[in-house]
């Protein structure tokens, strides 16, 4: 490695030099702010005369003492790019004043010694030779047809046109001044006797802002030849970054797919930060031939993703219409496991009506779970290794039976559960998304004319009995009832309903809301406004009466499956989050972290869980409200705590509590250290 201090003049004009950008660099997308930031730092030096210098960072490349066939040296660029890129944007700009000034010394001298090299061929000319996308928009520049105009987006042309707006007859020469004085490290590394890729690791530590998919197409690429760099990028990195993108939003999701795919074939999620470490652990460079072997079937799965993150590339409607769903509650969580059903799909190895009702069910047990108030984090443990549960000829009913048998935070809601949740549950200050699905799902069940609720601004959620109420509401109902109904139904699904004139209905009173011509409940064509164009108040019975029709709806479109599994016994293993009431019962065995406990009374295994817990994670008891939860403390004194019970050679806990109070003691630990799920129960049997 070498470095040396070089001004940019001195650099860009290296004779018969071409400034590669291989491949695997990501784009160039530096911002207006980022350009106004150095054309700042240029006019400022620029006017300065007593500064002699100002350093704007490094450049970092590889000579592999490749030349071209007209001796042209190629140097390639691996950290850099986004600095050359825009200086010689700041030259072609004052290329294109000097012709309209007509100074044809000045244009010869910026074109012949920042911009091309002369004498060679087209190819060879550009002294900068950017990614393909970003080649055609430089070109363009230096051709200078201003009857032509560009026909795509590129940051390349708006950053031209940013630096045109600014650099003028006034202050070019002051810009000029200022790029004579702009130096940088040069850091000239030889492939022989360095490792670029671990170079640009220690750079990307200090700083270079790139995502965890830069960073592992840069893995893969690096260590290539042009020629293989070339065959990997456009056979499946380049596939797998044009699929992998959000497409309405029109950002990158590169990162997320991989760290699907890792979660996938690993069964195990990476931390967000980790992929890229993570993958390079998996998929260690080898051959050109094992890196084709590895990426072929990521390539093979970027497509059901794309479709997943972009439902509208799904020609199948009634598909299009469960991943809209998804999508729109962000079941993104679920996309490892539904990559590779979708792909089963295409390959014919289940029907669309199978891979349907597999959309629909993740639906139902997502939504049912999200009513119930379940945490969403065990929602990872499941998905992660669920395609692995499937049985190929019983596809969709040993999924079902597999996540039925779940238990803790990883159940499946039933339906009195869900029912008793969803009654008073404040479904209006949700996310906007969820209570828009939920009221959508509900109007357009076996609707032939489906009502388009998301993004319709003519229609909007009401609450029948209204959140500021008009005083007649109170004389209407009486004090007691008005203030239940404020306080108990205001925002859950009995009391809501839909409107395409939510203004004109407002907080008067039920009938008037009811009958107001052509706006109230009687002319509205909306299911969910049927039962209200038919009753004559509006009270708790009314509510009620409505939440039951809701209900019967609800399990229609949320289904619990109609498959038979094997009922657990009484006396059987079952969670402690599920299990009966301790009390007066004694234990059979436990099962903890996979470990089976021969442990009779409930006293004992409130002391083995606190012991393993406190040895696995003894921080997370302070860092929480575990310690004072449990009375955790090094000094016993006199009855505090009561009943002092040790679980190491330091710390006791409070012993004095029944087996009710030691189960709430042990689930509310689980939860806090995310392991509802790793404590099994067997009670004995009554003697």
């Amino acid at each position: 490695m070498k470095a040396n201090e070089t001004k940019i003049e001195d650099f860009l004009s290296s004779n018969k030099t071409q400034f590669v950008i291989p491949v695997y660099q990501r784009n160039y997308d530096w911002s207006t702010s980022q350009c106004k930031q150095l054309l700042d730092d240029i006019l400022e030096v620029g006017t300065i005369t007593e500064m002699s210098a100002h350093f704007i960072g490094s450049v970092v490349y590889v000579h592999d003492d490749v030349y071209t066939s007209s001796r042209i040296k190629e140097l390639t660029v691996i950290d850099g790019q986004q600095r050359l890129t825009t200086l010689t944007l700041i030259y072609l700009v004052l290329h294109r004043l000097a012709i309209e000034l007509n100074d044809e010394t000045l244009v010869n001298e910026i074109s012949e010694t920042y911009l091309i090299n002369k004498f060679v061929s087209d190819e060879e000319k550009l002294k900068l030779r950017p990614t393909e996308n970003n080649d055609k928009a430089l070109k363009y520049l230096l051709r200078g047809d201003i009857n032509e105009e560009y026909p795509d987006f590129s940051k390349l042309i708006d950053n031209f046109n940013y630096f045109k707006g600014r650099i003028t007859e006034e202050n070019y020469e002051f810009v000029l001044r200022g790029l004579a004085k702009l130096m940088f490290v040069e850091i000239s590394l030889d492939r022989e006797k360095d490792d670029p890729q671990r170079i640009f690791e220690s750079l990307n530590s200090t700083g270079l802002e790139l995502s965890q998919a830069d960073l592992i197409r840069n893995y893969l690429l690096m260590g290539l030849n042009r020629r293989d760099q070339n065959k990997i990028y456009s056979n499946y990195w380049d596939v797998i970054e044009k699929l992998a993108k959000d497409e309405t939003l029109n950002t990158s999701r590169v990162s997320d797919f991989i760290r699907d795919y890792l979660t996938l074939v690993n069964n195990k999620i990476p931390n967000k930060n980790n992929v890229y470490i993570e993958f390079k652990a998996k998929f260690p460079t080898t051959t050109i031939e094992e890196l084709e072997n590895n990426l072929a079937p990521i390539k093979s799965l970027v497509k059901f993703y794309n479709k997943l993150i972009n439902p509208k590339n799904e020609t199948d409607k009634d598909i299009r219409t469960q991943l809209e769903y998804i999508t729109r509650i962000e079941i993104n969580v679920a996309y490892p496991f539904l990559m590779k059903v979708y792909q089963d799909y295409s390959e014919s190895i289940i029907t669309k009506e199978t891979f349907i009702e597999i959309l629909d069910f993740v639906q139902s047990f997502t939504w049912r779970r999200f009513i119930v108030g379940l945490p969403s984090n065990a929602l990872n443990k499941i998905f992660m290794t669920l395609y692995d549960k499937i049985e190929q000829d019983n596809y969709l009913i040993s999924l079902q039976k597999w996540l039925l048998k779940r238990s803790g935070s990883q159940r499946f809601p039933k339906n009195k559960e869900v029912l008793e949740s969803l009654k008073l549950k404040d479904v209006y200050n949700i996310k906007s998304k969820n209570r828009t699905y939920l009221l959508e799902r509900f109007e357009n069940f076996e609707n032939r004319e489906p009502v388009v609720i998301d993004g319709n601004s003519d229609i909007t959620v009401e609450h029948i009995f209204p959140q500021n109420p008009d005083p007649k509401w109170k004389v209407n109902l009486g004090a007691d009832e008005y203030n239940l109904i404020k306080e108990n139904y205001l925002n859950t699904i009995g009391n809501l309903t839909l409107s395409g004139n939510n203004g004109k209905l407002g907080n008067k009173p039920f009938l008037f809301k009811r009958d107001l011509e052509k706006a109230g409940y009687k002319d509205s064509r909306l299911w969910l406004n049927k039962y209200l164009s038919i009753i004559d108040k509006w009270d708790k019975a009314e509510i009620e009466r409505r939440f039951d029709m809701l209900s019967e709806r609800f399990l229609k479109i949320w289904k619990y499956p109609d498959v038979v599994i094997e009922e657990r016994d009484e006396n059987n293993e079952v969670n402690i989050f599920e299990a009966d009431d301790p009390k007066f019962k004694k234990l059979e065995y436990a099962i903890f972290f996979d470990q089976k406990l021969e442990i009779t009374k409930v006293a004992k295994l409130y002391v083995e869980v606190f012991k393993q817990l406190f040895d696995l994670q003894p921080e997370t008891f302070f860092t929480t409200d575990l310690a004072e939860k449990i009375t955790l403390t090094k000094n016993p004194k006199e009855g505090n705590p009561r009943q002092a019970i040790q679980i190491n050679d330091t710390y006791f806990i409070e012993g004095n509590i029944d087996n009710i109070g030691k189960f709430e003691r042990i689930k509310h630990a689980l939860t806090i250290f995310d392991s509802e799920d790793e404590l099994i129960i067997k009670y004995a049997e009554n003697e």
